[in-house]
Order: structure tokens, then C-alpha cells, then sequence
């Protein structure tokens, strides 16, 4: 048989290299998306939340927000893609799941600090003035005990410091009795029964708590007090299961 091919062309064998294209789709997004978070843990350890302007923290989230939503519709775009493929890599496909996942999570802690933000500088009528925003309970990596984070908020006028203290009580039961246990009891990190505090938007009020083995906590009780012109006093009543369920 003769060969009928031209002596001008040429075959050219390339080798298959099942999900090498998805692999690498996925690897660049899963750069992208770290860079990213990355960027954002590094202007928190840098203090960029902490020491600039309420005005221009707001501002930087609110870009930070909407660059993570673009990076999740694409995800999500790719993902879908990868659900319908015929031939799909299965590790390729977690991988995309687990960057969803990731990028969910960044959104919506990015989403609470912006809301936290904007409360300071519109709020309603009835939230202005002193604020016991938050408090959160988090098990140690030892399970000793727990580490805690306690807000407070001045919120509308900003133009002056506030100052004032800031007392934390435990209530619960021990031998079915009712007991009262000041934080300062509790944790090595709080020297006095009230702790002070001077800030003009927020201030963190952080340490680890350990409970004694036969007290049953069930309430946080918060009551905060400034003293000057403006004195002012905000209490809060935090249900302990619903700190510590997560």
C-alpha cells in the first residue's frame, strides 16, 4: 500500500493527561483565594482595623467584601462546571468544595465586621451612646478553659474618649446553690473586680476564664459604667449554652 501523506506534513503526538487542565484551574484558584485571605489576616496583625479610622476600616471591608463575592461567583461558576463534566477528578472536584467553603467563611466574618462597623457610625435612635456589643466564648486548644472576648461600643457621638469600668460576674449553681463569681475569680489575665476601660469607638476586654469543676455556669452577667459629663451605664445578660454551643 502506498503511503499518500506529503512530505510536508507531520504528525505530532501529544500525551493525555486526564484532569491536568482542572488541576490547574483549581490551583490557581485556590492561590487567588489564599492570597486574598492572606492579605486580610495581614492587615489585622498589622493593625490596620485596629488603628485607623472607623471611616476608612469600613471602607477597606466593604472592598474586600465585594472582591470575595467575585471570587465566590467564580467558584461557584467553576464548580458548577466541574459537577457537570463527564470525566471529573474526584480529588480536583473536593478541593473546589473546600475553597467554597473557605471563601463562605471569610465572607461572612468580613460581613460581621463590616455590620459591626457600620452600627458605630449610623445607628438607630435607641443603640446610641454606651454599648455592651458582644461576648464570646472559644474552648482552649487544652481544654482547660475558655478563652473569652468582651466588646464594648460607643456608639453614635465619637468625638470624645469614653472611660469608665466594666464589671463581669459568672452565674450559676454549686451544691444546687445559687453563686455569684466575679470574672477577676476566674481568670489570671483580670486583676480587678471592675475593669477600666477608654476608647472612643470600641475597645476588646480578652483573656482565658477557668470554670471550678463543681460550679455549673448558666448566665454572663455585663455591666458597664462611664464616669464624666456623659456617665452613662449599659448592662447585658449573655445565657451561657448559647456561648459555649458552637
Amino acid at each position: 500500500m502506498s503511503d499518500h501523506r506529503k512530505p510536508s506534513e507531520e504528525y505530532v503526538v501529544i500525551r493525555h493527561r486526564p484532569g491536568y487542565r482542572l488541576r490547574r484551574t483549581l490551583i490557581l484558584l485556590v492561590f487567588s483565594v489564599a492570597a486574598a485571605v492572606g492579605g486580610y489576616a495581614t492587615g489585622l496583625a498589622q493593625g490596620g482595623f485596629r488603628f485607623s479610622s472607623v471611616e476608612d476600616s469600613r471602607d477597606q471591608l466593604e472592598k474586600e467584601v465585594e472582591e470575595l463575592r467575585a471570587q465566590h461567583r467564580a467558584a461557584s461558576q467553576q464548580l458548577t462546571n466541574l459537577e457537570r463534566g463527564r470525566t471529573i477528578d474526584q480529588q480536583a472536584l473536593n478541593q473546589a468544595r473546600r475553597t467554597m467553603v473557605k471563601l463562605e467563611t471569610q465572607i461572612s466574618s468580613l460581613n460581621a465586621d463590616l455590620t459591626f462597623y457600620k452600627n458605630i457610625m449610623a445607628p438607630s435612635e435607641a443603640s446610641k451612646g454606651l454599648q455592651v456589643d458582644r461576648l464570646s466564648l472559644q474552648r482552649d486548644r487544652q481544654g482547660s478553659g475558655y478563652n473569652f472576648k468582651l466588646v464594648l461600643t460607643q456608639v453614635g457621638n465619637n468625638k470624645s474618649y469614653l472611660s469608665g469600668v466594666v464589671a463581669v460576674n459568672v452565674i450559676g449553681t454549686r451544691n444546687d446553690e445559687k453563686e455569684v463569681i466575679a470574672l477577676r475569680d476566674l481568670s489570671d489575665d483580670i486583676a480587678d473586680l471592675g475593669v477600666k476601660f477608654r476608647f472612643r469607638y470600641f475597645q476588646d476586654v480578652e483573656g482565658l476564664l477557668a470554670v471550678p469543676k463543681d460550679f455549673i455556669p448558666e448566665k454572663i452577667q455585663v455591666v458597664a459604667k462611664s464616669h464624666g459629663q456623659a456617665s452613662a451605664q449599659a448592662e447585658r445578660t449573655f445565657d451561657w449554652n448559647d456561648l459555649t454551643e458552637n
